[in-house]
């Protein structure tokens, strides 16, 4: 059985009544060869990902597509990824608490994890060449949910919004006085956690992984932008 099968069947359950803790305890329980935290990351796309797609009250064609760029899904397996993704995306309702859920799922001591999330719904929700005021809505609230400063939301929002203000300190998350020792010690260690084996080790689905290109461009971009103001 498939983990899409199986995700299928969980989240099947919530039909029938059964409480999302519950859903998540069968996803979290008996897949071979995958970590926990990897399959909670997986529904959370899943069940959020759906949410965000229909926030600005329709899902387009490349909403999914999107999903399925961050996702990686074989051909047998389409029709039980489509039913969890219509499962999920109902109704846009409810989504602070699949989002309060998760957040306790990953804990405060996680925040890579829940911006690797966030960061996987700024890709859908732009996927359709525009970003509605509700989705903006929607992905701030998840941030506060999550736990997510302002300077991470605005950090993520320029990477993927036309037009966004975009703040080199903000990408880095460092003030703007900061010296410059410890913005290049923030770049480094941001492109660190960014490396595919540090994202893996955080229970970040492999096909997720191939975010962190994105995130790699604007982080190098941020300490260039830095560094040229300070040398000048």
């Amino acid at each position: 059985m498939s983990i899409w099968t199986r995700i299928a069947d969980a989240l099947s359950a919530l039909a029938q009544g059964e409480p999302l803790s519950v859903v998540f305890d069968k996803l979290a329980g008996n897949v071979d060869h995958q970590p926990e935290r990897s399959i909670g990351f997986t529904i959370a796309v899943i069940a959020l990902g759906a949410k965000i797609a229909k926030a600005d009250g329709q899902v387009t064609r490349d909403e999914v597509t999107a999903f399925r760029r961050v996702f990686t899904i074989d051909e047998s397996e389409a029709a039980n990824a489509a039913h969890v993704f219509n499962l999920a995306r109902q109704d846009v309702a409810g989504f602070d608490a699949y989002a309060r859920k998760i957040g306790a799922m990953f804990g405060p001591n996680n925040r890579d994890v829940l911006t690797d999330l966030l960061e996987g719904l700024f890709l859908i929700a732009v996927a359709d060449g525009d970003y509605h005021p509700r989705e903006d809505e929607f992905l701030h609230a998840v941030a506060d949910i999550f736990g997510l400063d302002e300077t991470t939301f605005r950090a993520l929002k320029a990477s993927f919004v036309e037009g966004a203000p975009r703040d080199p300190y903000d990408v880095l998350g460092v003030p703007r006085d900061a010296p410059m020792a410890a913005v290049r010690a923030a770049w480094k260690q941001a492109v660190k956690d960014s490396h595919p084996d540090r994202m893996l080790a955080r229970g970040v689905p492999e096909e997720a992984i191939k975010l962190a290109e994105r995130r790699l461009i604007a982080l190098n971009a941020a300490w260039e932008e830095i560094s040229t103001r300070r040398a000048a």
